[in-house]
């Protein structure tokens, strides 16, 4: 199975899989109209929300944004890297995949990393070690003494780390080859002055920490002795990245396939203290704030989200940086609410102390939506009983409140805003609008995507309106990139109402939409004798917009779907995909020359910005002959020309 994939075989497959027959082979779809639908597999819904479109040979799910082609349905579903995949697909298309060695294709990760049988054989190293190592009595009665059971600590896969330098280096590291490979996947440290190497973990209990399929990606450790740290997690790794990643969500989902609520504690204990008194729904960070990346996974899987945080300071802060998480991601129907639990209590003590059902009384009776937690904290930082009061309120609320997707909440938290503060909508808007908070996150609106994981959620910029035909004409939203950044950052979904005119601040990249009519229409490629004119525009969609067409124009009967897994896994495929699962409704009248404007208005940016950049340069000393021709050049340039070279008239 080693060596790369040939792109021209990953073409060929995607010509030859149907993705009505794959996805139909695994969920059942029903036809409705030119497309099919069916309740979603990737969260919980009552109304089917999820479409198939044979003419485009992408799926998409009206209600958490899961969408691509059939490589990253089976992907998703099946829980199956990329060559995985593939590999299914070939079976069910009777191919026989290829592979070939080096080459300038994109390396692609092997069907399993190594590390996995390297980490689960760590695992079963510390499992064993709990049961029958010699100096293992310590490790059981701490674990006994919070209250768990065999089966627990069965299910959770718990270990033990003998105290030593090596043990597990002896048990696992034979050549040296094999200890990088430790080295690498955080089990073994080497000293960078001695080059000596030693196990990582030491007189720990151990708590592997797996992924979504349920391989061992990690280890965390708590101390038994007065080392520190307390609880030591495993570096970032190959297969390891601890912000994407939440401590119990596999055994969560194993124990219950039909969730509805998942609960965010702080620690590991917490998780397996709940799961013991059969409160089987919680997980844990690893060690970092809750992030949108988090959330963004989360929401997949269930419509609900429980906090349950400390009542300290600390678990406060940690909460309203959840709530900042997950304000970009509350849909309508989404729900997220905080529990915050005595001073000097955590999950693992009191819900050992007061039993399981004095616990989950405690939830429904005292756990706050988000709503009520978002005022009551913002109330307390501005006292909305003064004038004062009231405008500071306004100022923090306004802009966070405007970061929701839902329609409906969103709305709903304005009055609520509205009725605090005395001020009416419109102020209100006027206000999120032009505060720089909201400004910076204005323009980070458009498609949007998680970049975290391979099941990533891709979401359309402006989904319809109640009543309104999904496969019809639609209001678009106005976006682009954030701050001028390198960086293909996920945001918030589109709020499902039309909007009344923006500011000039959110008109959408020339680059972007340049990009999303040569998907939806590749033969226009060929009317463009040459991008390099502006392929130095410092703006990731314009880079992205010359390599499409140098691909295109090498390569004319590209597909959509075949240009989207030429780079596929990386953020611009996944920002192609994006694009793609919509149409663009230009006009056929003006598709064309809207799409050629677009290009003479980055061709002049380009030539406007060399030109600057020229004259300061002449400027502060002498200029080569080559830069003086150059600018001469630009200088004799006009935009009718460059309208010109541009079409190929």
């Amino acid at each position: 199975m080693a060596g790369l994939i040939p792109q021209s075989f990953i073409d060929d497959l995607l010509n030859r899989s149907d993705i009505v027959e794959v996805v139909g082979s695994r969920i059942q779809l029903k036809k409705a109209g030119k497309n099919y639908t069916a309740r979603c597999p990737f969260h919980n819904e009552k109304t089917p929300s999820f479409s198939v479109s044979p003419d485009k040979q992408f799926y998409y799910c009206f209600g958490c944004g899961a969408g691509g082609n059939a490589l990253g349905f089976v992907m998703d579903h099946d829980n199956l890297d990329f060559p995985q995949a593939v590999e299914d697909l070939a079976r069910r298309a009777g191919m026989e995949v290829p592979r070939e060695e080096g080459g300038r294709a994109q390396k692609r990760q092997p069907v399993d990393s190594p590390l996995y049988p390297l980490l689960d054989a760590a695992g079963e190293y510390y499992r064993q070690a709990l049961k029958s190592h010699p100096t293992r009595k310590a490790a059981v009665e701490y674990l006994k003494g919070r209250g768990l059971s065999g089966v627990i600590a069965r299910d959770f896969g718990l270990g033990f780390a003998p105290p030593g330098w090596d043990n597990l280096m002896k048990h696992l590291g034979g050549d040296a080859l094999q200890q990088k490979a430790m080295i690498d996947a955080g089990l073994l440290i080497e000293n960078a002055d001695n080059g000596k190497r030693y196990d990582r973990f030491r007189d720990r209990v151990m708590f592997p920490i797996r992924d979504s399929r349920g391989r061992v990606i990690a280890f965390g450790g708590r101390v038994l002795g007065d080392d520190k740290p307390k609880y030591l997690n495993s570096p970032e790794t190959p297969v390891f990245h601890k912000g994407q990643e939440l401590y119990g969500l596999y055994e969560a989902r194993k124990a219950n396939r039909d969730l509805d609520e998942i609960m965010v504690v702080e620690g590991y204990m917490d998780v397996i203290a709940l799961a013991q008194q059969g409160l089987r729904n919680a997980v844990a960070t690893l060690g970092t704030a809750t992030s949108e990346e988090h959330l963004k996974r989360l929401f997949r899987i269930v419509p609900h989200v429980l906090f349950c945080f400390d009542g300290d300071m600390a678990g406060r802060k940690a909460a309203w940086r959840a709530l900042e998480a997950t304000l970009p991601n509350l849909q309508d129907g989404r729900r997220a609410r905080f529990l915050f639990l005595p001073d000097g209590e955590d999950p693992d003590s009191l819900v050992r102390a007061e039993g399981t059902d004095a616990f989950r009384a405690r939830i429904n009776q005292q756990a706050q939506p988000l709503a009520d937690y978002f005022f009551q904290q913002l109330s307390e930082e501005a006292d909305p009983r003064s004038l004062e009061g009231k405008a500071h309120l306004a100022t923090l609320a306004a802009p966070l409140i405007e970061k929701i997707p839902g329609a409906n909440l969103r709305t709903l938290m304005r009055q609520r805003l509205s009725e605090l503060t005395g001020l009416n909508g419109q102020a209100l808007q006027e206000m999120s609008q032009s505060s720089p908070r909201q400004e910076s996150a204005s323009q980070d609106e458009g498609y949007y995507f998680d970049t975290s994981e391979p099941e990533a959620t891709y979401y359309e910029p402006h989904t319809p309106s109640e009543g309104t035909e999904r496969s019809g004409k639609k209001e678009w939203k106005k976006g682009g990139k954030k701050d001028g950044k390198k960086d293909w950052k996920s945001g918030r979904k589109g709020d499902g109402a039309p909007r009344g005119p923006r500011t000039p601040a959110t008109v959408e990249p020339p680059a972007l939409t340049t990009l999303r009519t040569l998907l939806h229409h590749p033969e226009l490629a060929q009317k463009v004798e040459d991008a390099s004119h502006f392929a130095a525009e410092d703006d990731t969609y314009a880079q992205l917009l010359v390599a499409l067409l140098g691909t295109l124009q090498k390569n004319p009967k590209l597909r959509t779907l075949q240009l989207i897994a030429r780079w596929h896994g990386t953020d611009q495929g996944r920002l192609l995909r994006a694009l793609a699962e919509k149409e663009w409704l230009i006009s056929a009248d003006n598709l064309e020359q809207q799409f050629f404007d677009t290009i003479t208005t980055l061709a002049a940016r380009q030539r406007e910005r060399s030109l600057e950049l020229l004259l300061r340069k002449a400027r502060q000393g002498e200029l080569s002959a080559e830069e003086k021709d150059q600018l001469r050049n630009l200088l004799n340039r006009s935009s009718s020309t460059a309208t010109s070279t541009s079409t190929g008239a």
